[in-house]
């Protein structure tokens, strides 16, 4: 079976695998207080355009998000996302679990506006009984989002703006950061996402590292004793050389945007084969995971040998399947797949 189910399903670049090989037999400070740390960070934050922003290696995605929200909020105040967001929909309750509200805004393509963002908002500043309410105060972005899609430059400054104006921080979830930064489509840089955010992560589990995420923070005021926060709740590493090395190999020379750029590239032979069969898609994204509409048995055909994620059904006769390329996907495996879409009947 040949895996398109996801982009974590291997393990890590064969690059990152051999410098922790080579540095197998050294010893290192723990907690992240090391030189591959520190020149992990110099490395990450040479794409920013931003000296003074902090960089903090955590072991996961989920901790990343829950980590950098409680640590923005206090216990009355609440987060903006859509309502396809990855802490809304795939985080057990995380955040509720650390006591905070998500104001859930909805969505069909896994984005959210300015003015969706500004009317909310704007509920808690005329409300007259702000003590009986949460205060909307982090704005949660995905890029990409689950469903694929980008924010465009201008949407990411229309947001920025808005959040500037209500006294809002804006937090980017990067788990998928890479596959944005490379589609054909985006207009956005990784400098971009630090000049309009407070805070977002570069994510290394789905971008060819072993593990880990890189959270940046540029906004001073998010990082006082964010390293506390990181240890309070579970995010921090005994081994963080591990996760500092891993992202001195991906960002040194570019490696990380190289592969995750191919991947994107890969994801749009699939989504030609699709076209070429006239097989509609549940959304259009230019990123590596594809949404399309098959019928149940062309589903059932190509789940003969291939894993892949379904997503719903959508009648008697159609679902809603997902195809996800990653920085491990090769050509071969492409072939293989492209040419049995285009036998699909």
């Amino acid at each position: 079976m040949i895996r398109f189910n996801n982009d974590y399903n291997r393990g890590a670049h064969p690059a990152v695998l051999e410098a922790l090989a080579q540095t197998n037999s050294e010893s290192y400070g723990g907690y992240g207080i090391d030189p591959w740390c520190e020149k992990a960070a110099e490395e990450i934050r040479k794409y920013l355009d931003c000296p003074e922003a902090a960089v903090h290696f955590l072991v996961g995605g989920t901790q990343a998000n829950f980590t950098v929200i409680s640590a923005a909020l206090r216990p009355y105040q609440s987060v903006i996302s859509a309502d396809t967001g990855h802490i809304h929909v795939h985080e057990t309750g995380a955040v509720e679990h650390c006591g905070h509200k998500i104001h859930a805004l909805p969505s069909r393509d896994g984005k959210i506006t300015a003015a969706q963002i500004a009317a909310e908002a704007e509920k808690y500043c005329t409300s007259g009984v702000q003590e009986h309410i949460t205060q909307p105060k982090l704005v949660y972005l995905s890029f990409t989002t689950e469903y694929g899609t980008l924010y465009s430059r201008q949407e990411l400054e229309e947001i920025s703006d808005v959040c500037r104006k209500y006294g809002m921080y804006l937090f980017i979830d990067g788990a998928r950061l890479g596959y944005g930064l490379g589609s054909c489509m985006a207009d956005v840089t990784l400098k971009d996402i630090a000049r309009v955010s407070d805070a977002f992560y570069c994510g290394g589990t789905k971008c060819g590292a072993l593990f880990g995420e890189a959270v940046v923070l540029t906004n001073p005021e998010l990082q006082d004793h964010f390293r506390s926060h990181i240890k309070q709740n579970g995010g921090m590493l005994a081994k963080g050389w591990l996760l500092g090395l891993q992202f001195y190999v991906l960002f040194k020379d570019g490696l990380y945007f190289e592969i995750t750029k191919k991947a994107d590239e890969f994801a749009m032979q699939i989504k030609k084969a699709f076209e070429e069969k006239e097989i509609p898609f549940y959304i259009e994204s230019f990123t590596n995971q594809q949404f399309v509409v098959l019928e149940n048995s062309q589903m059932e055909k190509l789940a003969q040998k291939y894993v892949f994620e379904f997503e719903e059904r959508l009648d008697d006769n159609h679902s809603c399947v997902r195809f996800c390329t990653s920085w491990s996907t090769t050509q071969e495996e492409i072939d293989a797949l492209t040419a049995d879409i285009r036998g699909l009947k």
